[in-house]
C-alpha cells in the first residue's frame, strides 16, 4: 500500500532535479541599444544581452567578422548557437552588430576602422561593468571573430579594460592566396539584391552564392546552414578591414594585451592556415605558432577539417565547452 506514495516522491524528487537543471540551463535576452559617441558622432551599437536566470558574474562581449552581423553568435537554425552554449555555462552573453551592421548606426562607409569600432566596444565595455544595461558584471571577455577578432585585439590593447579576449578565425600570418580568394567574392552592397540600391555608399558584402567558398569550405556542406547564410549576411568597410589587417594582424599589437587570451580557428582555414601562414593542425601547434605573440597565458583550440566560420561547423558544440571552460578556469575565477 505504500509503492503509490513512493512512487509519487521518485515524480517529485525527479520533477524537482529536472526543473534544477532546466533553471540552471535557461537564459534571459533583451534587445539593448547601447549609446556610443565615435569620431564626434553619437552612435548606437544594438546587441542581445543574455544572462543565466541564476545571474552571472562574467559577461562575453562578441564581435561578429566582416559580413555578420550578431546572428552569427547564436544561428537562427537551432544547432550552431555559441551564445547558448555559454550562457548554460553560467555565462553571460552580448552578441552586438558592428557599428555599420545589424541593427547598430549606420555610419560613412569610409569613417569606420577598426579603432573606431574598438573605442565603440570600449564604451560598451564600461557599459557593461557598470550596469548601465541592467546587470552589472565584474568581468568582462572580448570576443571576436574575424575582422571581430582584430577588433578585439586593438580594443583589449589600447584600453586594457577587459578580463579575458577570445580570437577566433585570426591568427598572426596569413595565407595572402586565401585572403585574396576571399575578397575576390566581395561586391558594392548597395548592389546586392538583399541589400538594394538605397543601402550607404562603401560597403562591401559576399557575391550571392559564394559564402561555403569564402567562409566555410572544405567544411562539410548543409544547404540549409548556407540557405541561411544567405539571409542573414551582412557588410563591412574596406577600411575597418585595411587597419584592422594591418595593426591588430601584421603588428605585434598583440603584445599590448596581457590578460588571458584564447584563440581558436578551423584547422582548414584558408585565410590564416597552411604552409606559408600558420600551422593549425592540431591545437598545441596552433598554440606555438601563435605564443609568441601574446604576454599572458594563451590556451588554443582547433576545430579539425573545417575552414574559417567555426561557430557553424558541425561539431562546433566541442568548440563551444573549449571557450566556455577556459572563460571558467582562467577568468571567471
Amino acid at each position: 500500500m505504500r509503492y503509490p506514495l513512493a512512487v509519487g516522491l521518485v515524480a517529485l524528487l525527479l520533477a524537482s532535479l529536472l526543473t534544477s537543471a532546466s533553471a540552471s540551463t535557461a537564459a534571459t535576452c533583451r534587445d539593448v541599444d547601447a549609446p556610443v559617441t565615435v569620431l564626434g558622432h553619437r552612435e548606437v551599437v544594438h546587441g542581445t544581452l543574455c544572462a543565466p536566470v541564476a545571474g552571472a558574474t562574467t559577461v562575453q562581449l562578441l564581435v561578429p567578422g566582416s559580413t555578420y552581423n550578431s546572428s552569427y553568435w547564436d544561428f537562427p537554425d537551432g544547432r550552431h548557437s555559441f551564445r547558448a552554449a555559454q550562457n548554460a555555462a553560467g555565462i553571460a552573453t552580448f552578441a552586438v552588430d558592428r557599428l555599420g551592421t545589424g541593427r547598430s548606426s549606420r555610419p560613412l562607409a569610409v569613417t569606420l576602422t577598426a579603432f573606431v569600432q574598438a573605442d565603440a566596444m570600449h564604451q560598451v565595455v564600461r557599459g557593461l561593468k557598470s550596469g548601465a544595461y541592467g546587470p552589472r558584471f565584474s568581468r568582462v571577455v572580448i570576443g571576436g571573430h574575424s575582422l571581430g577578432a582584430a577588433v578585439a585585439v586593438v580594443e583589449a590593447g589600447t584600453y586594457r579594460d577587459v578580463d579575458g579576449v577570445l580570437l577566433t578565425g585570426m591568427t598572426h600570418r596569413v595565407n595572402p592566396a586565401g585572403v585574396a580568394a576571399a575578397f575576390a567574392n566581395f561586391r558594392p552592397a548597395n548592389l546586392d539584391p538583399k541589400f538594394g540600391l538605397l543601402h550607404p555608399l562603401g560597403y562591401l558584402t559576399t557575391a550571392p552564392g559564394t559564402r561555403y567558398a569564402s567562409f566555410h569550405a572544405p567544411g562539410a556542406l548543409a544547404p540549409d546552414v548556407m540557405e541561411l547564410e544567405e539571409a542573414t549576411k551582412d557588410v563591412f568597410s574596406p577600411t575597418e578591414a585595411a587597419d584592422g589587417l594591418g595593426v591588430a594582424v601584421l603588428l605585434p599589437y598583440s603584445l599590448l594585451i596581457d590578460v588571458p587570451v584564447m584563440t581558436a580557428v578551423g584547422s582548414r582555414d584558408a585565410a590564416v592556415c597552411g604552409l606559408l601562414a600558420t600551422d593549425c593542425s592540431t591545437s598545441e601547434a596552433l598554440h606555438a605558432a601563435e605564443a609568441p605573440y601574446f604576454r599572458g597565458p594563451l590556451r588554443a583550440h582547433v576545430v579539425r577539417g573545417y575552414g574559417h566560420s567555426i561557430n557553424l561547423a558541425p561539431d562546433a558544440r566541442d568548440y563551444y565547452s573549449a571557450v566556455s571552460s577556459w572563460v571558467l578556469a582562467e577568468v571567471d575565477r
